[in-house]
């Protein structure tokens, strides 16, 4: 049956798309790394973003067809600027940092990631959201001071296994991708706090 399937697949011409999509993905990939790092996790950040607007919505039951057009574009605007260039760049680091034949390498990157570099990029999250909402220095302050902690709890429970997976089974060119994947779901609850 599988050989039927592909056949057909094959012939309507489905499957072909994704597959030229996966490929221009790579040749971008290869090229331009950053680039290409920085646009997805835009995307990505964004989608996350409107997506947390969409279940804020359903979970108020309210029926307007209103979203904040803002919150997409700060969103796009912080994955394309630190999220995906950040991100890549520490992901090299960690490699030429804590090479994989180091002893417990795996363990020594995943304590990296969740005690310097994850309450560091949270820290900068809440400050270029602060920035891109036009609010002013006491906000930050008071954003820091109810909301940092417990974000940073959640994202130690959340990413934890996640960077878990990313660093030690996702090969160095997609760990990026692999996060901003997760990241959908974790934009979603950041999302949430600033309500």
């Amino acid at each position: 049956m599988a050989p039927a399937v592909s056949r057909l697949r094959a012939e309507a011409g489905l499957g072909a798309l994704p597959q030229r999509a996966l490929a221009q993905y790579l040749l971008l990939l290869r090229l331009y790394p950053v680039l290409t790092k920085a646009a997805t996790s835009g995307i990505l950040s964004a989608l996350g973003n409107f997506l947390a607007q969409m279940i804020e919505k359903k979970r108020k039951k309210e029926n307007s067809g209103s979203l904040d057009v803002g919150g997409p574009l700060r969103y796009a605007v912080y994955g394309f600027f630190f999220t995906g260039p950040l991100s890549h760049f520490f992901y090299l680091f960690m490699e030429q940092w804590i090479p994989p034949e180091v002893p417990l390498a795996g363990l020594r990157r995943l304590l990296l990631d969740r005690l310097v570099f994850a309450p560091a990029f949270l820290m900068l999250f809440f400050l270029i959201m602060n920035f891109l909402e036009g609010k002013d220095a006491s906000a930050f302050a008071t954003k820091m001071r109810g909301g940092f902690w417990p974000a940073l709890r959640m994202n130690w429970r959340v990413w934890t296994p996640v960077q878990f997976i990313n660093i030690n089974y996702i090969p160095l060119k997609f760990r990026v991708l692999f996060a901003n994947l997760a990241a959908l779901f974790w934009y979603a609850y950041l999302a949430s706090l600033g309500k």
